[in-house]
C-alpha cells in the first residue's frame, strides 16, 4: 500500500474526527486524519480549555451513550498519563412548569444516575452566593464536572500518531471524487480510502454539497463570557463549586451554562447556549451582543459575587441541526461516505462514544447504539439533493 493508500480517511481534526481517527487506529486500520488548519487552531468548536460532562440530558439515549463516555474518557486519562476529568458535579436549575427542566430530572432518576434534589432551603444553604428565582428548583447531577479540552484533544491525536495514524494540517480539501476507492484531493495532495468520515464541524455543510448532500446545517457565532468574581475564589473549583445549566430561566429562549472559576483565576465562565448565524470563514464579521445583555442581566439577578460585565470575550462556532441532535450516518448515496455533523453545541463530552460510532460505520460494522435519533432521513422534508 503506497503512502498516499489508506483504509480510512477522516476530514477534520476537532474532537469528534480526532476520536474517529483513535479509535480507527486501534483497530489496526490505516488512517489519514486532514485538517484545514496547522494544528492547535482556535478556528473551529473544539478549541478553549474546558467543556462540561455530564449525564443530564432530557433525551435517554444521550445519557446511556454518556455512561460509557466516561469508561473511555477514563481509559483515555490512563493511556495518554494526563488528567482530563475532574468531577464537580453540576446544578440543574429550572421552573417546575418547564418540560425540559423535568425532563432533565426525570431522566437522571430513570438511569439511575448519583443524584440529590435541593429544597430551596437546602440551595440557599449551600450556594449562598447563587440568587434562586421564586418558583424555581433545583437538582444535582453528582457525576458531572470538567473536562479539560485542549488537553484532551492533543491527548487523542498524540496516541493516534503512537498508534501509527498520519495527520496532515494545514492542507484544504479541493475535491472528492465517490467511489471504492474514494479519492479525495487537497491543496497538498490526492489520496485514496476505501471509506472516508467527514467530521467538519461549521464547514461541514459546504463540504458536504461537494458530494451532492446538502444537509440542514446551521452555524452560530457564540460568545464564551468570563465574568470577574467581586472576591476571587467565590465560585472556584478549589472551593467545590459545581458546573450549572439554568434551564431557560429569567425568559431565555435557551440555556445558560457555566463553570467554575479555574481556568482563569478570579473569572467565572457563564454562557448563553446559542448565539448569531455566521459563516464559518467569515464569524469575526459577526458583532451581536444579543447574547452578552442576556448574560449580563442574568448574572446580575442570579450571581451577585460576579461584576455583570464579562472581562474576558472569546469565540467559537456551533453547527446545529434543527432539533439539536447530532447526524450520525451514511451518505444517502456513497455508503463508504461517513458523516458526523451537527453537533449543537454539546457534542464534545461524547466524542469518545461519537468517534467508536463512526469508526464502526467507516468499516461496515454494526453501531453499538440505536442510531435513529441521528439518522439522515428525520429530515426528509428538508433534505436538498443535488444528486
Amino acid at each position: 500500500m503506497d503512502a498516499n493508500n489508506f483504509d480510512c480517511i477522516v476530514l477534520g481534526a476537532g474532537i469528534q474526527g480526532s476520536y474517529t481517527a483513535y479509535h480507527l487506529a486501534k483497530k489496526k486500520k490505516k488512517t489519514l486524519l486532514v485538517e484545514q488548519f496547522v494544528l492547535p487552531h482556535s478556528r473551529g468548536s473544539s478549541h478553549g480549555h474546558t467543556r462540561i460532562i455530564r449525564k443530564a440530558y432530557e433525551q435517554d439515549y444521550y445519557t446511556r451513550m454518556m455512561s460509557e463516555c466516561y469508561q473511555l474518557w477514563a481509559q483515555l486519562e490512563k493511556e495518554a498519563n494526563v488528567q482530563i476529568y475532574r468531577n464537580t458535579g453540576m446544578l440543574v436549575v429550572g421552573k417546575e412548569d418547564c418540560s425540559a427542566f423535568r425532563s432533565l430530572r426525570g431522566t437522571l432518576l430513570r438511569n439511575n444516575v448519583p443524584m440529590e434534589v435541593l429544597s430551596p432551603e437546602q440551595f440557599a444553604s449551600r450556594f449562598p452566593s447563587v440568587r434562586l428565582p421564586p418558583g424555581e428548583s433545583a437538582v444535582i447531577d453528582k457525576t458531572a464536572g470538567v473536562l479539560h479540552a485542549d488537553r484532551a484533544l492533543k491527548a487523542v491525536q498524540d496516541l493516534f500518531l503512537g498508534l501509527g495514524g498520519v495527520i496532515h494540517d494545514g492542507e484544504k480539501v479541493v475535491d472528492f471524487t465517490p467511489g471504492s476507492p474514494i479519492t479525495m484531493t487537497t491543496n497538498s495532495g490526492m489520496y485514496r480510502a476505501q471509506s472516508l468520515v467527514i467530521t467538519a464541524g461549521p464547514w461541514a455543510k459546504s463540504v458536504l454539497a461537494r458530494t451532492g448532500l446538502q444537509l440542514p446545517l446551521q452555524v452560530l457565532r457564540i460568545n464564551v463570557c468570563y465574568w470577574k468574581e467581586r472576591i476571587p475564589g467565590t465560585y472556584g473549583i478549589g472551593r467545590h463549586f459545581p458546573c450549572f445549566i439554568g434551564v431557560k430561566q429569567h425568559g431565555a429562549k435557551h440555556d445558560i451554562y457555566g463553570l467554575p472559576s479555574n481556568e482563569y483565576p478570579g473569572l467565572m465562565k457563564i454562557c448563553y447556549h446559542s448565539g448569531s448565524e455566521t459563516e464559518p470563514d467569515e464569524r469575526d464579521r459577526q458583532t451581536s451582543q444579543e447574547d452578552i445583555a442576556i448574560l449580563s442581566s442574568f448574572v446580575s439577578k442570579s450571581f451577585p459575587g460576579l461584576d455583570p460585565t464579562p472581562a474576558v470575550v472569546e469565540q467559537c462556532m456551533y453547527t446545529v441541526t434543527p432539533d439539536s441532535d447530532f447526524i450520525l450516518d451514511q451518505h444517502p448515496s456513497h455508503s463508504n461516505i461517513i458523516i458526523g455533523a451537527g453537533f449543537s453545541g454539546h457534542g464534545f463530552k461524547l466524542a469518545p462514544v461519537v468517534g467508536k460510532i463512526l469508526c464502526e460505520l467507516a468499516l461496515g460494522k454494526t453501531p453499538s447504539f440505536d442510531l435513529s435519533p441521528f439518522r439522515i432521513t428525520r429530515f426528509q422534508s428538508l433534505l436538498k439533493s443535488a444528486l
